[in-house]
């Protein structure tokens, strides 16, 4: 069997590319040693080449059983410490490090197509190389649950993650025991590329980063294994230097958008709370993808003196966005640097705005890059980390009311209208859709008790009554859909909460206030 799967495996390379004819038997050889066999049977072989060469389809949708096979035969023959998913992991991203490019054949291609006039195409390579590499585990992506909600703020789109593996018990426990490394130094830093990976520690030897120079500076681009939305991109800093919203952020973000014009960038916030997971690497997120807060309008156009060849208004969405837009780059970096020195040092009590408390710095900004035609584009979403009593994870966060869907901190994902939510919504909801049809109590069951609220809140605006139930008032499948539609209008209030400056009269009047300040 196991010989059947290398060759099946070396196949996989050769339809998708990344084994070369040339390298067959090499390829064919290394899978061999790996798993610790002398040779391939004549009549393995002979039976293998009776076989219809797979299509590019077909060996996408063949590559999860053929690794589920070789990692079970690994597992038997002891070649893995444990036969968990966290091992399993180690061990199917060393089988695929044996089909990949070195790094270097990969920048060779990569910046040969780019050279050629082309960044899409060359960016076209690149992420079908990430996900043909197993990089990015496409049978796991597929798992993640995605819907969009219409809403007054545009069509949101909602995904609860599930590709992302939660980690087993014995993983826990041998992560705690393992010798603490500091190398890498974190999952962005550029070692990560070919490094075989530990229990605490993700095996990338499958994984291959382009060099890029934005601003005179030296960066990497590589996709998110994780991706939550089409060719989800991370940019980051050659060396492992902590998140700064500063000036020359602006300037590297358009720089990208430059040499990348079919792509967004923008920048996670760097306070806490407001901010990204990762605040110790300086890193961007971009991709192909226009999300709803790209599409929201402008609501009112506003203008500062001295730019009057940027066009400036603030935008309709539930976030504090103000968007500039010219011709020049340089002018663009020039404003958006005004509009963050006067943001950070802005107080306005009575809109609840404090630039510092105790001598902790609470406004910071998200920063988001486009191209439009020949114009550069600037999305400046004002974020703001105080907390209070009330709001002891932030005021401008989600407020408790909707923590049982979502808690997390509001990054720059999410900033722009994709909801990310956690992995035990699948679950919950799934079990709260039947206590609906069989009428049991929410209050009861300890895991749903945290919906009650939201639940009869909601049904009434279908016309049905809390407690009663819904089965032969309502199909399953309608019930999951008006379910979807709560999520999602959930989120949009999280949208709202998450905004510094409310959008009511009284909120954009505040938030005028502070644009008239900025070249004032």
């Amino acid at each position: 069997m196991i010989q059947e799967r290398i060759l099946e495996l070396t196949e996989y390379g050769l339809v998708t590319g990344l084994v070369k004819p040339e390298d067959k038997i090499y390829t064919v050889n290394r899978l061999l040693e790996l798993f610790q066999l002398d040779e391939l049977e004549d009549e393995v072989v002979a039976a293998h080449e009776k076989k219809e060469l797979m299509t590019q389809q077909q060996a996408e949708d063949a590559l999860e059983g053929i690794l589920g096979e070789m990692l079970d035969y690994a597992a038997e023959q002891g070649l893995m410490p444990e036969n968990t998913i966290t091992y399993r992991d180690l061990f199917d991203t060393k089988i695929m490090s044996m089909l990949m490019p070195r790094p270097s054949e990969v920048i060779g291609t990569f910046n040969r197509l780019y050279a050629n006039g082309s960044p899409k195409e060359a960016t076209d390579y690149f992420y079908k190389l990430s996900r043909d590499s197993d990089y990015i585990r496409r049978y796991r992506i597929k798992k993640d649950m995605k819907w969009t909600a219409d809403t007054e703020f545009g069509t949101l789109d909602i995904t609860i993650n599930l590709s992302k593996p939660e980690k087993d018990p014995k993983a826990i426990a041998a992560a705690k025991l393992a010798k603490q490394s500091g190398y890498p130094k974190c999952l962005l830093c550029k070692e990560n590329e070919g490094y075989a990976g530990r229990v605490n520690h993700p095996a990338r030897q499958n994984h291959r980063i382009i060099p890029v120079t934005i601003n005179d500076s030296d960066w990497f681009f590589q996709y998110s294994p994780y991706v939550y939305y089409n060719e989800h991109c991370i940019v980051f800093n050659a060396k492992h230097t902590p998140m700064k919203i500063e000036r020359a952020t602006f300037g590297k973000l358009l720089d990208f958008v430059e040499q990348f014009p079919h792509y967004f960038v923008g920048s996670n916030a760097d306070l806490p709370i407001v901010g990204g997971s990762i605040l110790s690497h300086d890193h961007f997120q971009g991709g192909h993808y226009e999300f709803a807060m790209a599409k929201a309008p402008v609501e009112k156009e506003i203008s500062f003196e001295g730019f009057s060849d940027v066009t400036a208004g603030i935008v309709k969405w539930p976030m504090s966005v103000i968007r500039i837009r010219a011709e020049k780059k340089e002018r663009l970096i020039e404003l958006a640097d005004k509009i963050l020195l006067a943001w950070r040092g802005y107080t306005d009590e009575a809109a609840f705005v404090f630039a510092e408390t105790e001598g902790e710095p609470h406004n910071t900004i998200t920063p988001i890059a486009r191209k439009r035609g020949e114009e550069f584009e600037l999305d400046l979403v004002l974020r703001n980390n105080i907390t209070t009593e009330e709001h002891p994870l932030g005021v401008y966060h989600p407020h408790a009311n909707l923590h049982h869907i979502k808690k997390e901190n509001i990054g720059l994902i999410e900033v722009m209208g994709l909801a990310v939510l956690p992995a035990r919504l699948k679950g919950e909801m799934a079990a709260l859709e039947q206590a609906l049809l069989d009428g049991t109590s929410l209050r009861q069951d300890e895991v749903l008790e945290k919906h009650a609220d939201w639940v009869e809140e909601f049904l009434p605006k279908y016309g049905f009554t809390p407690g009663s139930g819904l089965e032969g008032e309502i199909s399953p499948e309608k019930l999951h859909e008006i379910v979807q539609t709560e999520i999602g209008l959930v989120f949009m209030e999280v949208l709202k909460d998450a905004g510094v400056y409310k959008c009511t009269e009284e909120g954009r009047e505040a938030f005028l206030r502070f644009a008239e300040c900025v070249t004032g």
